[in-house]
């Protein structure tokens, strides 16, 4: 499906949070590779600019860095201004950056799910509300918001913030219905980065046949971004387990649940 005048959603600049590794980096790569401008926000100064001088010289964009921690409110507002500056407007914005969440709720110290929810919740909020209000107003732009398989069961918290963005990123499509604006819901399932390593979330009970790859992932989620679609679960077997997780019932998808919890502790 074509955006303003017959072109792609996806063109113009491109900001992508958490743009320099795993999902993140392979957006930044396959938007690249169409042509799309970058801006790419992570924490790291050193690794943004290796990362944005590789993608110039191999795709030939432009590639602006913004250095922030989405965990911090004032460092959001900063991403905020950037999406909301019309004399370099961005066209995409893809919600990528997070992390693994496997810390027990029932603790004395909840700051790790604090900043969690500050990094996979507010921040994936206020920057795609941001970008919403200017997009609309533009009359076109394109919001990719990263939600996971995980949102859709009760494993923990991480489970639980992805249940949230899931829904958000649903619910914000319905509201930008007929202004131009696109937004993609991407439900990945379990995808080979080094996000669960950071984690220390053990990934050997998982079978292979279960893993993607973020290439595949990406290419995948951008080809039904293009057919006008606004939710995107890639690979038949994730769309399977989507499919009989909604409808299972419930007892049964609870113990499965405990079933997989029990393998990550293992």
């Amino acid at each position: 499906m074509s955006g303003i005048d017959g072109l792609s959603p996806l063109h113009g600049r491109a900001l992508v949070t958490g743009g320099t590794s795993g999902i993140g980096y392979a957006f930044s790569r396959a938007l690249a590779a169409r042509g799309c401008d970058l801006v790419l926000v992570a924490r790291d100064p050193e690794r943004l600019a290796s990362v944005a001088d590789g993608l110039t010289r191999r795709y030939g964009v432009d590639v602006e860095v913004l250095q922030a921690d989405l965990s911090d409110q004032d460092q959001v507002e900063k991403v905020a201004a950037r999406l909301r500056d019309e004399e370099r407007p961005v066209e995409v914005l893809v919600n990528n950056a997070g992390h693994g969440l496997h810390d027990p709720i029932a603790t004395g110290d909840l700051s790790v799910h604090t900043r969690a929810v500050d990094i996979m919740i507010r921040a994936v909020l206020v920057l795609a509300g941001n970008a919403a209000h200017v997009m609309a107003e533009r009359g076109h732009g394109t919001i990719i918001n990263i939600g996971s398989v995980a949102g859709m069961i009760a494993q923990n918290n991480y489970s639980a913030i992805k249940s949230w963005v899931n829904t958000f990123s649903d619910a914000l499509s319905l509201e930008l219905e007929g202004t131009g604006v696109r937004v993609l819901t991407l439900i990945p399932g379990w995808v080979r980065t080094e996000f669960h390593d950071r984690a220390e979330i053990r990934t050997s009970k998982i079978p292979d046949w279960l893993w993607l790859e973020s290439d595949r992932l990406v290419r995948d989620a951008l080809n039904d971004l293009e057919r006008g679609k606004d939710r995107s679960i890639p690979s038949t077997r994730f769309a399977i387990i989507a499919f009989l997780i909604r409808h299972a019932p419930r007892g049964l998808v609870r113990w499965g649940t405990a079933m997989l919890r029990k393998g990550a502790k293992g």
